[in-house]
């Protein structure tokens, strides 16, 4: 056997090993984090992400390949409440690891698609290439074990800082709730803006909670503290309503 050969098949096989290590390696962006930086063509043109978005809430939507399923269903989905997120000051964009050619062939078929009995809806955000999984491993969403390594479907929310506040992971067969990614990124938005948490299962206009208190006492003067909105279920979970919501 040549040795030319020998060397070729040997550097083949550490090319794949580091590469395999690279994905092993790779890191989910937590809840704090900066949104990792990246730069790629999407059927709205290059793009440079989050900086293009400027200082609004994001939406950063994966796929594991166009012409999927539930994938399909998500994206139309999304596109029927586009306008809803716009009026939350949300940019969305959306990355699967297919070539560009075929996201304009996804986009323009999806486009035409009477969904659930709804007249097809444009697409307004951009559908990213990620062809290379470059961006997928950036974000920590390929899957090592799979024997496809396939990207997962995840949902990252950013806010104007380009922090992340919010990370969401599905199994390629469960489709997305859009709702309660849409319920999500209002609860989030009604806790920056007024210092406030939000229970299980809180829906917009719900009443909001008082940050965590420590004691009963510090709970007592919280209570008592003017604000007639405010009220206690026991110490430890104080209510309040929120001003807009009184009105």
């Amino acid at each position: 056997m040549r040795p030319s050969f020998l060397l070729s098949a040997l550097l083949f096989f550490l090319t794949g090993m580091s590469h395999a290590q690279d994905i092993n390696r790779q890191c989910i962006p937590l809840i704090g984090d900066k949104a990792p930086t990246f730069t790629a063509a999407s059927t709205e043109g290059t793009i440079t992400f989050p900086d293009d978005f400027g200082k609004n809430w994001k939406i950063l939507f994966s796929h594991p390949a166009d012409y999927t399923s539930v994938c399909s269903s998500e994206i139309i989905e999304l596109a029927t409440v586009q306008q809803d997120f716009e009026s939350l000051g949300v940019k969305l964009a959306v990355i699967s690891t297919d070539a560009l050619d075929k996201h304009f062939s996804w986009k323009k078929s999806l486009e035409t698609v009477r969904y659930l009995g709804r007249d097809p809806v444009k697409i307004n955000f951009p559908i990213i290439a990620d062809e290379n999984k470059v961006i997928a491993g950036t974000y920590g969403m390929l899957q090592p074990e799979s024997q496809f390594l396939k990207n997962v479907r995840g949902v990252f929310i950013i806010n104007p800082a380009d922090r992340i506040e919010a990370v969401f992971f599905y199994p390629n067969h469960v489709g997305r709730d859009i709702g309660e990614i849409k319920r999500t990124v209002i609860a989030l938005q009604t806790t920056f803006a007024n210092d406030v948490l939000t229970p299980a299962n809180w829906k917009p206009g719900d009443d909001v909670m008082v940050p965590y208190l420590h004691s009963i006492d510090e709970a007592t003067v919280k209570s008592d503290d003017h604000d007639p909105g405010i009220y206690a279920v026991t110490w430890y979970m104080l209510f309040k309503k929120l001003e807009s919501q009184e009105k």
